[in-house]
C-alpha cells in the first residue's frame, strides 16, 4: 500500500508528516476558527480538500525530490464541485484553489489562472485519497451560515468566502509550522494576557491617572466621558460612535469601553485602527503603559522587533512577532491600510488574519479619515462584521462624519458620549477667522508677528516655500513628507520643548500635524481645506484650555491652486460656512459631511467594487484577484529612498550595501522618504542615488547630501499633498 506524505522534514520518515493526518489537523483547526462564526462544517471542508492533489504519485515524487512541477489545489478545488454541487462547491474552490496562489477570479475558461478554467483544468489521478476515509460532511448538512445582509447580498457572499479562507490558511500555515518548526510553533503557544486581566490593568492605571489629575473643569468632562465609556460598554455589540470634542481624552476612555465590552461579551480582542503610523506609534505607548507591553501588538510598516540576538528580545516580543501573521493578540494597533486592504487582499499572507477579526472590538480612530474612494465598499465590510460576524465597531472621531446617511435604515449607531453637543460648548476653545486670499509674501508677514504660531498648508511645495520666507525668524520648524520619519520625530521633540518653556516656536507643516499629534499652539493659520481638516487644525489650538480663546485664521493661498479632492472638500466647505456663524459646531460639520458624500456619489467607489460584486452574486463569479489589486488606500506606486540622517542610518546602511535583506529594509524605514518614480528618475539620472541590489531586492540610498536639508528632499517639483508613508 502506497503511503503518502504531506511534508517532508529531513531524512528520516519518521519526522514526515502523513497527507491524512494534515488534512485532517487542518480540517480540525479550520472548523474552530470558522466556528466563531457558525461555519465549522464549512472550516472543516475546505481543511479537508485543500491538499487532495498530494495523493498523487507525481507529487509524492517531487516530495522525495523529483525535477517535477505538480499543482496540488486545483484537484481539491474540482473535488468541492463533485461533493457539494455547484454553489456550496463554488465556495468552498475558491478557497481551496486559492490557499497558496491566493484566491483567483472566477474568470473564464479561457483565462487560465481564473477559477473556472482550473475547474476544467486535467489534474494528477488523486483518487487515493478515497482509501483514507476521510470525514467530509454531507451535503445537506451544509447551510449557508451568514446572513445575505439587504443591498449587499452579493458582497455578503464574498466576504463569506474571504473569512473562510482565512481560516484554511491560517489553519495551513500553523499545522505546517507545528511539524516543520516546532520552536517556532511552541514560542506561538505560549499565552497572552486575557482581555479580563487588561482590563483590571487598564482600571488600575485610569484610577492612578484620575488620582493625580487637578480639578479643573476640563478634567471633570473628561471624567464625564470615561464614565459614559464605561457605563454604555454593557450595551449590546453592534455599531457605535464616540463623538468626543479634541482633548477629551478619547484614547484611553475608548480603550476602557472597548476591553469591558469585550470582557462582557465574550469578544476575543481589541483592534484599534487609526489612519496615520504618527499617531499609532503615540498612541501604541499610551496603551503599552496602561497594559504592559506583552499586551498590545503593533502591527504597520514603521514598526520593526529587536533582532533576535539583541538584549531586548524575549519569549513576549517573539510571540508578538508571530502575531503580526495572525493577529492572534488580546490588542492591536494598525493603520487604516493594513486594516481595510487586509479585507480586500486575495493573498494567504495579508488575509490570514482576518477571521481573528470576527468576534472582536474595532475603534476606527479619526473615523472622519476613512478612505473616501472606497468608503461605500469600506463601510459594507463594517456592516458584514457587526452583522454577520460578531464584531462590535466604534467611529471614534471630534468631527463625526455622517456614515449613517450611506448606511441602509435599518442600521443603528449609538451614540456612547454624554450629550456630544454640551461636550462641544464646554471644550469651545478656540474663535475660527476667515481672512480671505492671502499671497506668502503677506502670510510670511502675518506669520512673523506670533511668538507661537502654527501654519498648516496643503502641499509639501507650499510648506517648503513659506518655510524659507520666514527662516530669518528666531525659532522656526518646518514638517512635511519630505522629511524622514526620524528628523520628523526629532523636530517634534524639539517643537514641543520650545512650547513648553515658552520659548519662540513657528511651524511651518502640511497637514501630517493634524491628526493626534499632541501640539498646543495659541494661533493657527490654516490654508483653504475641507471643514474636517480646519476642525483637526482646530485640535492643535489652545488644546488645554489655558487661554481664554485661541485663535484659527483660515486663508485663500493666492498662488497655490487646489487640485481634486482638495478642491472639492474647499468648496464644500465655503458653502456650508456661507450659511452658520459657528463654523465647527456638531451640526455644521454634519451638514459639510453630508454635502460632500452627495457631490462625492459614486466616487465613493471609486473601482466600482460593489457593482462588481454584486453583479454576478448569483453565479458566485468574483474578481478576488481585480479587486485586490484594485483596493488600494494610498497611491503605491512610489519609490523608497533612503535618507542617511544619522550614525544609525549610515551604520545601516553600510550593513545593506554587504548584506542587504528585507529585515535591514524594515529597520530602514525609519529613515525612508516616498517620492513618485518622475522624481525618483530625476534623482538618479543627476547621479543623486546610490542603489545596494542583490537577490533580497534593491535599497536605494540618496548619495547627494546636499539634496537633503532642514526641509527634507529637496526636489525640483513636488505634486502631492502628503507623503504615502505617513498613512502605511
Amino acid at each position: 500500500m502506497t503511503v503518502y506524505y504531506a511534508h517532508t522534514n529531513g531524512t528520516d520518515k519518521a519526522d514526515w508528516q502523513l497527507a491524512e493526518e494534515h488534512l485532517v489537523s487542518v480540517a480540525e483547526l479550520a472548523r474552530e476558527f470558522a466556528s466563531v462564526f457558525n461555519a465549522g462544517e464549512y472550516g472543516c471542508s475546505t481543511g479537508l480538500l485543500h491538499d487532495l492533489g498530494k495523493f498523487s504519485k507525481e507529487f509524492q515524487k517531487r516530495l522525495k525530490g523529483a525535477p517535477l512541477k505538480v499543482d496540488h489545489s486545483t484537484a481539491g478545488a474540482q473535488e468541492a464541485i463533485a461533493l457539494y454541487g455547484p454553489s456550496i462547491g463554488t465556495i468552498l474552490s475558491y478557497v481551496v484553489a486559492g490557499h497558496h496562489a491566493g484566491m483567483p477570479d472566477y474568470g473564464s475558461t479561457a483565462d487560465e489562472p481564473s477559477l473556472a478554467a482550473r475547474l476544467r483544468r486535467k489534474v494528477r489521478d488523486y483518487s487515493a485519497y478515497r482509501e483514507a476515509g476521510l470525514p467530509f460532511s454531507k451535503r445537506d448538512s451544509m447551510k449557508l451560515p451568514v446572513s445575505l445582509l439587504e443591498g449587499q447580498e452579493g458582497f455578503s457572499l464574498q466576504f463569506f468566502i474571504r473569512m473562510l479562507y482565512s481560516c484554511l490558511v491560517d489553519a495551513d500555515f500553523l499545522d505546517t509550522e507545528r511539524v516543520m518548526d516546532r520552536k517556532k510553533a511552541h514560542v506561538r503557544g505560549s499565552e497572552h494576557p486575557t482581555i479580563p486581566e487588561l482590563r483590571q490593568r487598564l482600571d488600575q492605571h485610569l484610577a492612578k491617572l484620575l488620582a493625580s489629575a487637578e480639578d479643573t473643569t476640563v478634567n471633570r468632562y473628561r471624567g464625564d466621558i470615561l464614565k459614559a465609556c464605561v457605563d454604555r460598554a454593557e450595551l449590546n455589540p453592534g455599531l457605535f460612535s464616540l463623538t468626543v470634542p479634541t482633548g477629551g481624552g478619547k484614547t484611553l476612555s475608548s480603550l476602557a469601553f472597548a476591553l469591558k465590552h469585550a470582557s462582557l461579551y465574550g469578544l476575543e480582542r481589541v483592534i484599534y485602527v487609526i489612519p496615520f503610523t504618527s499617531i499609532i506609534e503615540q498612541n501604541a505607548k499610551v496603551f503599552r503603559r496602561a497594559l504592559g507591553d506583552e499586551g498590545v501588538l503593533e502591527h504597520h510598516s514603521n514598526f520593526e522587533f529587536p533582532d533576535e540576538d539583541s538584549e531586548d528580545w524575549n519569549e513576549d516580543i517573539a510571540r508578538l512577532r508571530l502575531a503580526t501573521e495572525n493577529w492572534d493578540a488580546p490588542v492591536i494597533v494598525t493603520t487604516n491600510v493594513q486594516f481595510f486592504e487586509s479585507l480586500f487582499a486575495n493573498r494567504s499572507s495579508r488575509c490570514r488574519k482576518l477571521h481573528n477579526i470576527a468576534r472582536s472590538v474595532i475603534i476606527l480612530d479619526e473615523a472622519q479619515m476613512l478612505p473616501t474612494d472606497y468608503l461605500t465598499p469600506c463601510l459594507a465590510a463594517l456592516r458584514e462584521l457587526t452583522e454577520n460576524y460578531g464584531s462590535t465597531v466604534v467611529l471614534c472621531t471630534a468631527t463625526q462624519p455622517a456614515l449613517g446617511d450611506l448606511m441602509p435604515e435599518t442600521v443603528r449607531v449609538r451614540e456612547i458620549a454624554p450629550d456630544p453637543p454640551r461636550l462641544y460648548e464646554a471644550f469651545r476653545r478656540v474663535k475660527v477667522v476667515q481672512l480671505g486670499p492671502m499671497d506668502d509674501n503677506a502670510l510670511a508677514s502675518e506669520l512673523k508677528k506670533y511668538r507661537q504660531a502654527l501654519c498648516i498648508v496643503n502641499s509639501r511645495s507650499h510648506a517648503r516655500e513659506l518655510y524659507k520666507l520666514v527662516a530669518d525668524k528666531e525659532g522656526v520648524f518646518h514638517l512635511s513628507a519630505c522629511m524622514c520619519p526620524k528628523h520628523r520625530s526629532e523636530e517634534l521633540d524639539k517643537i514641543r520643548h520650545a512650547l513648553k518653556e515658552g520659548s519662540e516656536c513657528l511651524v511651518i507643516s502640511t497637514q501630517l500635524v493634524e491628526a493626534g499629534v499632541d501640539l498646543d499652539f495659541p494661533v493657527v493659520f490654516r490654508a483653504a481645506a475641507g471643514l474636517d481638516s480646519i476642525a483637526q487644525a482646530a485640535g492643535r489650538c489652545n488644546r488645554e484650555g489655558k487661554l481664554t480663546m485661541g485663535h484659527v485664521y483660515v486663508f485663500e493661498p493666492v498662488g497655490h491652486k487646489l487640485l481634486g479632492w482638495f478642491q472639492r472638500t474647499a468648496s464644500v466647505t465655503r458653502m456650508v460656512l456661507r450659511n452658520t456663524d459657528d463654523p465647527l459646531g456638531l451640526q455644521t460639520v454634519e451638514s459639510y459631511f453630508r454635502r460632500l458624500y452627495d457631490i462625492e456619489g459614486d466616487r465613493l467607489d471609486k473601482e466600482c467594487i460593489m457593482n462588481a460584486v454584486e453583479e454576478e452574486r448569483k453565479t458566485l463569479s468574483f474578481p478576488f484577484a481585480d479587486i485586490a489589486g484594485k483596493f488600494r488606500i494610498i497611491d503605491s506606486n512610489t519609490v523608497s529612498i533612503v535618507i542617511p540622517w544619522d550614525d544609525e542610518a549610515r551604520n545601516l546602511i553600510e550593513q545593506a550595501t554587504y548584506w542587504p535583506s528585507y529585515r535591514l529594509f524594515r529597520q530602514l524605514q525609519s529613515y525612508v522618504v516616498q517620492v513618485y518614480p518622475h522624481q525618483f528618475a530625476q534623482l538618479e539620472q543627476s547621479g543623486k542615488i546610490r542603489t545596494l541590489g542583490g537577490d533580497k531586492g534593491a535599497i536605494h540610498v540618496l548619495a547627494d547630501d546636499s539634496c537633503y536639508t532642514e526641509v527634507g528632499l529637496e526636489i525640483s517639483k513636488d505634486l502631492d499633498a502628503i507623503g504615502a508613508a505617513w498613512f502605511v
